[in-house]
C-alpha cells in the first residue's frame, strides 16, 4: 500500500479520519507504523497529500489530514474492452487496470468465455471496487475507473461500440498475421483484448466493422493479464 486512501465514511472531522479493518491491519503488520509517523494519503476521488498518525492500536488508527493539495496522476486516454477473464485472473486484472491508469473498462462476453464466469461473486460491484482500490493504492491514484459489464457481445459491438470508439484509434489485440501493435501513441485509443485462446473469427470481423483494427504482439501467446500490461505499456 503506497497510498492511504481516505473515503467519506472514514472522516470523523474535516481533518481527522478513523481507520479499521484491512488498512489498520496493513499499518500495523506491514508498515509497522507508530503514532507520530507521516503517511502519504489521498482522498478518494480527490487530491493527494500527507497525514500523520495520531493514534494507532489494535482497534483503530486515527489520522490527522495535514494537506491535500496535489493532483492525482493523469489517466491514460484509453477505453479498454476486455473479454471476461477467469475469476481469479479477474481480480489481478482489475488491480492492474486501476494501477496503470485506465479510466474506462468494459467487461465483455465472448464465445470462449465460459458461462460460469458470469456467476462469480467477483463481479459484484463491491468486489470489483475492492480490487480497483488495491490498484489505486499501489500506484498512488485516487480516481476509480469506470467499469461496465456487457454480457451480449453482438448488441454491444453493433449498437454501442461504434459511437464509443468514434474519434479514437480502434485496436483489437489478437495473435495472427496482423500489423504489430503501434508504440507510443499520441491519441485516444479503444482497445479490445480477447479471452484465453483469443477472439473467434466472427468476433474479430464484428470488431473490425465497429472500427477496430487487429494488431499483434508477436508469435508468443500471452495470458490475458500479461497481454493487458504489455499492450498498455507499448501503447503509452
Amino acid at each position: 500500500m503506497n497510498l492511504l486512501l481516505l473515503e467519506d465514511a472514514d472522516l470523523i472531522a474535516a481533518d481527522r479520519a478513523l481507520l479499521r479493518g484491512r488498512r489498520l491491519k496493513h499499518l500495523n503488520e506491514v508498515h509497522r507504523a507508530q503514532a507520530g509517523d507521516s503517511l502519504r494519503i489521498g482522498r478518494l476521488g480527490g487530491a493527494l497529500g500527507s497525514g500523520r498518525i495520531l493514534r494507532l492500536d489494535g482497534e483503530a488508527a486515527e489520522i490527522a489530514v495535514e494537506r491535500l493539495d496535489e493532483a492525482a496522476p493523469a489517466k491514460l486516454p484509453i477505453t479498454l474492452l476486455l473479454a471476461l477473464p477467469r475469476p481469479k485472473m479477474l481480480k489481478r486484472v482489475l488491480q492492474t487496470v486501476a494501477s496503470m491508469g485506465v479510466p474506462r473498462l468494459v467487461l465483455l462476453n465472448s464465445y470462449r468465455v465460459e458461462k460460469s464466469f458470469w456467476q462469480t461473486p467477483f463481479l459484484q460491484p463491491a468486489a470489483i471496487r475492492e480490487q480497483l482500490i488495491l490498484g489505486l493504492e499501489q500506484s498512488r491514484d485516487t480516481h476509480l475507473p469506470e467499469v461496465s459489464i456487457e454480457q451480449r457481445f453482438k448488441p454491444f459491438v453493433e449498437d454501442r461500440l461504434p459511437q464509443l470508439a468514434s474519434g479514437t484509434l480502434g485496436l483489437v489485440g489478437h495473435p495472427g498475421d496482423y500489423p504489430a501493435c503501434p508504440r507510443a501513441v499520441d491519441a485516444p485509443v479503444t482497445l479490445a483484448i480477447g479471452p484465453e485462446g483469443g477472439w473467434i473469427p466472427y468476433e474479430v470481423d464484428k470488431l473490425r466493422e465497429a472500427g477496430l483494427a487487429p494488431v499483434q504482439l508477436g508469435e508468443r501467446i500471452l495470458r490475458v493479464e500479461t497481454a493487458v500490461t504489455a499492450l498498455l505499456a507499448r501503447l503509452y
